[in-house]
């Protein structure tokens, strides 16, 4: 069975080393044992972000359940959830009606007053969405009116008078200001929930890497979940929030391999530390629908600096942050997939220029300058990169929805396996509400009772 929501972030981790489940709230670690400590009512794999809030949720829900959270890497929000550019979006681009808008604009609210109540530093910096060219300007008019049937708070409509008041060096015809729009670090955030989560009495593994799912002999914990080194948890019921892995991950239950996650790469420049000061506020371009991808903006973050991009180049495996990072058996998958070489073949245009905007950084500055001129090649040091967990279907299209999976009719797995399959942007903004949503979901189908 496999259902598709209207929505929004998610990730999971690396590489199996030694399985330790920590407590946080003691700060004390014990060793994995073969005591029933390994036993649980809910399993959440994957501690990015959203599988971090989800099995929050869940124990803020059900404390008097056995829950645990369970990562591959050796620290949580490694991938998509630690390496994006931290913006607190308002909602405006998304099909008004939609789950996506609708819990963009509650989980902005409250990802506001989560991170006043744990004082999570946060830069209410706002947004401008700025059209340079008067073909622009009525797709600019259309974002405006969706942003406001959305419910997006206090938008406005600025004239380049209105956009020099708010960033003086920004050239304009027409913008959107944003004024809620922010930035945060999503991996502190993230962090957060899963201290929550602990403090709650959840558990928390680290270096499990998921490699296999098998019946139990054990009728009342009838899923077993297994890495690399036969290190096993036994589980009532699992959910599965793997971000970039989510696909394989759910082909190991017997979910098809469809939607298939390819990885593109983002990648972006700094400003250098003395230049910081040419833009304090999120600055857009005006999206086009020609393109998949919305293209490079400038963006503060909650340290100081500024970044630009990123762009949007195909990476060579799931965990591809850098050109020498090929994995074959993922290269093979990638270009395997019928889906993505109709994308590349309708795209191959816009791919090779920005593979050329990746090798030459002076050409990203170029896209910058069209919004503020003062920005060159000298005020730009390479910086970070992320990699994205593009769902696709087999005809090449691009999935936005939420996506979950799972196999009922294939016996106490399927039955007992809920996998989040796609969460894309602004999931990290949406997480919360996301939360609340995969928890009545799973509510729902395992028919817990709060």
């Amino acid at each position: 069975m496999m259902t598709a929501i209207k929505s929004a972030t998610s990730i999971t981790g690396i590489v199996a080393r030694k399985l330790i489940p920590i407590s946080l709230n003691s700060r004390t670690h014990r060793r994995y044992s073969n005591q029933n400590t390994n036993k649980y009512d809910i399993v959440v794999i994957g501690g990015g972000i959203v599988g971090s809030a989800s099995a929050r949720e869940l124990i803020l829900r059900h404390p008097s359940l056995n829950i645990a959270l369970i990562e591959k890497e050796n620290r949580f929000a490694c991938h998509q959830s630690g390496n994006n550019s931290g913006v607190i979006h308002a909602g405006i681009y998304y099909k008004p009606g939609s789950l996506k808008a609708k819990l963009c604009v509650q989980g902005l609210d409250l990802s506001y007053k989560y991170c006043d109540e744990k004082g999570i530093k946060y830069l209410k910096c706002g947004k401008m969405i700025v059209a340079t060219e008067r073909q622009e300007i009525p797709r600019l008019l259309d974002l405006y009116d969706r942003g406001i049937e959305n419910g997006v708070k206090d938008l406005e409509l600025l004239d380049s008078k209105g956009i020099r008041e708010i960033e003086p060096l920004c050239k304009g015809l027409q913008a959107i200001w944003s004024p809620h729009t922010g930035v945060v670090s999503w991996a502190e955030v993230t962090d957060s929930y899963v201290r929550d989560f602990v403090n709650c009495g959840g558990t928390t593994y680290l270096n499990f890497e998921v490699k296999k799912f098998h019946d139990s002999v054990d009728a009342e914990y009838p899923v077993v979940i297994s890495d690399e080194k036969t290190n096993t948890i036994f589980a009532k019921h699992v959910l599965t929030c793997c971000g970039l892995h989510s696909d394989t991950v759910a082909v190991l239950t017997g979910c098809p391999e469809e939607p298939k996650i390819i990885p593109f790469r983002g990648e972006y420049l700094y400003l250098v530390p003395s230049k910081s000061n040419l833009a304090k506020a999120n600055i857009y371009p005006v999206p086009d629908p020609r393109f998949p991808f919305l293209g490079v903006h400038i963006t503060p973050r909650v340290d100081g600096r500024v970044i630009l991009g990123p762009n949007a180049i195909l990476a060579y495996c799931k965990e591809g942050y850098k050109y020498s990072d090929v994995n074959i058996k993922d290269l093979k998958a990638i270009i395997g997939f019928s889906g993505f070489r109709k994308l590349a073949m309708k795209y191959a245009g816009f791919g090779v220029k920005e593979m050329t905007r990746s090798i030459f950084p002076s050409l990203q500055v170029k896209q910058v300058q069209k919004y503020i001129q003062e920005i060159t090649s000298a005020d730009v040091e390479r910086g970070p990169a992320g990699v994205r967990a593009q769902a696709m279907a087999k005809d090449g299209s691009l999935i936005e929805d939420f996506v979950f999976d799972s196999q009922p009719g294939s016996g106490a797995i399927g039955s007992r396996v809920l996998h989040c399959r796609n969460a894309p942007s602004p999931g990290a903004t949406s997480s919360l509400a996301i939360a609340k949503m995969i928890a009545d979901k799973i509510e729902d189908q395992f028919t817990l009772k709060c």
